[in-house]
């Protein structure tokens, strides 16, 4: 059993917790995940590391309410534990020799992205750091990037924090500016990571993408999460989750990402009728209230 240090809000949809886990936090790195349960009966889910203190032996742990399983998870507390938490999965982020990079975080992928730029940071390299959000209220982490970057840029689809525009247009301005970046590291939403490596591309910058397909096990056996680089089929799991984006084929990852989207759906809203049921909380303190009765598709 895991214990849950702390448990903290962001933003009204995502949490940040604390997870005592002494092993794991020994040998993780930038880039690689873990594997949590929340009890026996409980679905594998993944989720990438935000932080680690080796000393304190804990492991950060960023996720947004979205599935039956991180709705569950929002819902508990400092003090309570989760049957498993298996890792490090997957391969470190390639950070070594980077003198100077630009770090690319699009929502929820700015806590992914996070410990990227500390990492390069902590040994040497100018970072540069641009992060997009839908809106104002969903910034996060301002304080902690402040802290490991040369120059930080945040902006909203709709300019509520007085920055309206993409990451892809920050980026360009500072190729454009001469920045002559090693490195771009781009982790966030799938369509966001494909015009980031298209603007690279043309200049040959190297360009990172963390891909987070559908995953069941983590170490390579079901074959669900694969993602296709070049001509070629590989596993996020056991070869990623960053690969080459200007390999990745993009058209194929949004293809399978909705797949299974009916399903997902349906899951969802069986998961908040029971926690409304139970008059549990899902994300900001906020009560989730009664649904309407579920119906599934026939078929």
């Amino acid at each position: 059993m895991f214990k849950i240090l702390k448990a903290e809000q962001l933003n009204k949809d995502v949490t940040r917790m604390v997870i005592e886990a002494p092993e794991i936090a020994k040998r993780i790195k930038p880039g690689q995940f873990i594997m949590l349960r929340i009890d026996e009966r409980g679905e594998r889910v993944p989720l990438t590391m935000n932080d680690c203190d080796p000393e304190a032996g804990t492991v950060t742990i960023v996720f947004q309410a979205v599935g039956a399983t991180t709705m569950r998870l929002a819902t508990m507390h400092e003090g309570q534990y989760l049957q498993d938490f298996v890792g490090p999965l997957g391969n470190p982020t390639e950070l070594d020799g980077v003198a100077r990079a630009c770090i690319i975080g699009g929502g929820l992928g700015t806590a992914i992205a996070y410990p990227q730029a500390k990492w390069l940071h902590e040994h040497g390299a100018q970072v540069d750091v641009i992060t997009g959000f839908r809106t104002a209220d969903l910034i996060m982490l301002q304080d902690e990037i402040e802290a490991v970057s040369k120059s930080q840029f945040v902006v909203t689809d709709d300019g509520s924090n007085g920055h309206r525009g993409l990451v892809t247009q920050v980026l360009a301005k500072q190729i454009e500016a001469g920045a002559n970046y090693d490195l771009v590291v781009a982790i966030g939403p799938v369509i966001m990571m494909q015009k980031v490596s298209e603007l690279t591309k043309p200049h040959g910058i190297k360009t990172w993408v963390s891909m987070n397909p559908l995953m069941i096990d983590g170490t390579g056996m079901c074959g669900v999460c694969r993602v296709k680089v070049g001509d070629q089929y590989l596993h996020a799991c056991v070869d990623g989750p960053d690969f080459d984006g200007h390999l990745v084929d993009f058209a194929d990852a949004l293809r399978r990402g909705v797949q299974y989207r009916e399903p997902e759906q349906y899951a969802r809203d069986l998961a908040a009728h029971k926690l409304a049921s139970e008059g549990r909380s899902c994300g900001g303190g906020k009560e989730i209230h009664e649904q309407q009765p579920l119906r599934r598709k026939a078929g």
